[in-house]
């Protein structure tokens, strides 16, 4: 996938770094994000269950991407909603990717709903509704 210049800062921050978030693709107001599976995002070690902090952290951080992405700018944003209904644990040894649409954008405020799953967006782990503030100022870049 070519270089973007919204989405190359995907990891910037150390939730998503230490999650090794992955970009899978873009359009003009969505992104599909891949969280790898790794022994470090097991939540439950009897059932081997993902942790969800980890799904959580794949769905915020889809949904500032498909901000980005509507926005064309790196303008700064803060979670202020994000609700997460889970329908089913994500398989244990399985890779999970997060489709993220924003689509709705105020002055202040980005509307953004998301869909999580393994192999099948039509089997869901977890879907998402989420509102999040649009400042003034760029994200900060490091």
């Amino acid at each position: 996938m070519a270089s973007n210049p919204y989405l190359d800062k995907i990891n910037q921050t150390p939730h998503a770094k230490k999650l090794n978030l992955k970009l899978i693709s873009s359009d003009n107001n969505a992104v599909t994000l891949v969280l790898p599976f790794s022994e470090n995002i097991i939540g439950d070690p009897f059932d081997r269950l993902i942790h969800s902090g980890a799904i959580t952290t794949l769905i915020d951080t889809a949904c500032g991407g498909a901000i980005f992405q509507l926005q064309n700018s790196l303008r700064a944003l803060a979670t202020l909603d994000l609700r997460v209904d889970y329908m089913r644990s994500a398989t244990s040894g399985e890779d999970v990717s997060a489709y993220a649409q924003c689509y709705k954008l105020t002055h202040t405020i980005a509307f953004v709903r998301a869909t999580v799953f393994t192999d099948d967006i039509n089997n869901p782990v977890a879907t998402a509704m989420g509102t999040f503030m649009r400042s003034n100022k760029e994200f900060p870049i490091n």
